[in-house]
C-alpha cells in the first residue's frame, strides 16, 4: 500500500512537472515571433528562465539578430538564473558569430536545465549546443513544442537547409476568384480589418516582392503603415527583368528610407542600373530561364535573397508572380483573402492561368487555420 502511494504520489508529481514545462514552453514560443521581420539572417527565437516555479527572466531575439534570446532572458534574471530552468524555442547556439556562444552564457550563468524545443539545423550547432550544455552538467531536455518551434522558424530552416526563403504567398481575391478589375485595373478586394492583417504580417516578414507589372499598374509602396510599426517596413523586392521602373515610382523615392531590392537579368542596361544604385535602391542580377516567356529564373531569385540574409518572403503579386511561383512549387504558405464583392467575369484571375483550386484543392497545401475579418474571411494554408 505505501508503495502504491508513493508511485501515485511521484506519477501526480511527474504530470504537474510536465504541465509546467508545457505552460512555460509555450510562453517562449509566443515570445519569439515578436522578433519575426527584425531579426534576419537570425532565426527569432523566444526564451523563459524558471526558478521554483516562478518566471525571473523573458527574452526574445532583438532587432539585428543580437543579442540572442537566451542572453537576453538570462540578463533580465540576473543572479536568479543560478540553478534555474531555461527554455528556449531553438537549440543555443555554440559558435561564435556576431556575438559570443549562448551556451556559454547559459554555463556561466548557472542554469542547472534547458529544455529546448528543437535541434537547429545550422551546421556550425547542428547538436553541439546541447551537447556543450550537456558537457558541462546541465540537463538538456529536447523536443517540447517541436512542431510549434518548426513552423515559427520555418524561415530559418529553409535558408539553411534549402538556401531560400520560406515563401508566403498573400492573395485578395473576390468570390468570382479575381483580384483586379478589367484591363489590371485596381479595385477594393477586401475591407480595413483584412487590409490591417496583411500590414500586420509585411511587418512579420523580412521582404515582400512583387512583379514589376504590379508597380507600373499600382505604383505601390509596400510598406507597414500600422500606427507605430512603420519602421517594421520590410526589404522592398521587384522582379524586373528589364529595368523598367520608373524613376518616378513611390518605391524609387523611397529606397533610401525603406530598402528596394531590384532584381533583373544580366542583359539588363547598366544606365537604368545606375540610376537605381543613385537612388539608394540595390540592383542584383539573376538568371533567367529559357523557356518562354522569357522571364527571371525564381530560384535563382530566392537564392539571392537568401544569401542576403532573408528568411521570410511575403509575396503579394501580381497574378503572373503569383502564378509562377505556385507552378515552380515554390511557395511554403497560403495566406487567402477572400472578400465580399463579386467583381465580374472580365476581371484578372487570382494565378493568370491557374484555377485557384491549384492551391485550394491541392493535396500539396492543407489549411491550417481560418478567421473573419468583419465582411472578409482569410484562410491559411500551408505545406502538407
Amino acid at each position: 500500500m505505501i508503495f502504491r502511494i508513493l508511485e501515485d504520489q511521484l506519477a501526480e508529481k511527474s504530470k504537474q512537472s510536465k504541465a509546467a514545462d508545457a505552460r512555460f514552453m509555450r510562453l517562449a514560443l509566443t515570445l519569439g515571433p515578436r522578433g519575426q521581420g527584425r531579426t534576419w539572417p537570425n532565426p527569432a527565437v523566444g526564451a523563459v528562465v524558471v526558478k521554483d516555479g516562478v518566471i525571473v527572466g523573458r527574452g526574445w531575439t532583438q532587432p539585428g539578430g543580437r543579442p540572442h534570446a537566451e542572453p537576453e532572458a538570462l540578463k533580465r534574471a540576473g543572479e536568479a538564473a543560478r540553478g534555474a530552468t531555461l527554455y528556449a524555442t531553438l537549440e543555443p547556439c555554440s559558435h561564435f558569430g556576431k556575438s559570443p556562444p549562448c551556451v556559454d552564457a547559459i554555463i556561466a550563468a548557472g542554469i542547472a536545465r534547458v529544455v529546448s524545443a528543437i535541434e537547429d539545423p545550422n551546421p556550425e550547432v547542428a547538436g553541439q549546443g546541447h551537447a556543450k550544455l550537456r558537457a558541462a552538467g546541465i540537463k538538456v531536455d529536447i523536443g517540447l513544442g517541436a512542431s510549434e518551434a518548426a513552423h515559427d522558424h520555418a524561415g530559418h530552416f529553409s535558408r539553411i537547409r534549402d538556401k531560400r526563403p520560406h515563401v508566403i504567398l498573400k492573395l485578395a481575391v473576390s468570390p468570382d476568384d479575381r483580384i483586379g478589375a478589367a484591363g489590371h485595373k485596381p479595385v477594393a478586394i477586401t475591407g480595413d480589418m483584412a487590409k490591417a492583417r496583411v500590414h500586420l504580417l509585411r511587418a512579420q516578414c523580412d521582404a515582400i516582392l512583387v512583379g514589376i507589372g504590379t508597380v507600373l499598374a499600382d505604383d505601390p509602396l509596400l510598406t507597414c503603415r500600422l500606427p507605430g510599426m512603420e519602421a517594421r517596413s520590410p526589404v522592398r523586392v521587384v522582379l524586373d527583368r528589364a529595368l523598367r521602373i520608373p524613376g518616378t515610382a513611390k518605391l524609387v523615392h523611397s529606397a533610401r528610407e525603406t530598402p528596394l531590392w531590384v532584381m533583373t537579368s544580366s542583359l539588363s542596361e547598366a544606365p537604368a542600373a545606375m540610376k537605381l544604385g543613385a537612388a539608394g535602391a540595390q540592383v542584383i542580377r539573376v538568371a533567367t530561364t529559357k523557356a518562354p516567356p522569357p522571364g527571371l529564373d525564381l530560384l535563382a531569385v530566392l537564392h539571392a535573397l537568401a544569401e542576403r540574409g532573408i528568411t521570410r518572403l511575403l509575396v503579394e503579386g501580381g497574378a503572373r508572380v503569383a502564378s509562377s511561383f505556385v507552378a515552380a512549387g515554390l511557395v511554403d504558405e497560403v495566406w487567402l483573402l477572400r472578400g465580399a464583392n463579386p467583381v465580374g467575369a472580365d476581371g484578372v484571375p487570382a494565378l493568370d492561368a491557374l484555377p485557384l483550386s491549384a492551391l485550394t484543392q491541392s493535396p500539396t497545401f492543407k489549411r491550417r487555420a481560418s478567421e473573419t475579418l468583419q465582411n472578409d474571411t482569410l484562410t491559411i494554408y500551408e505545406r502538407a
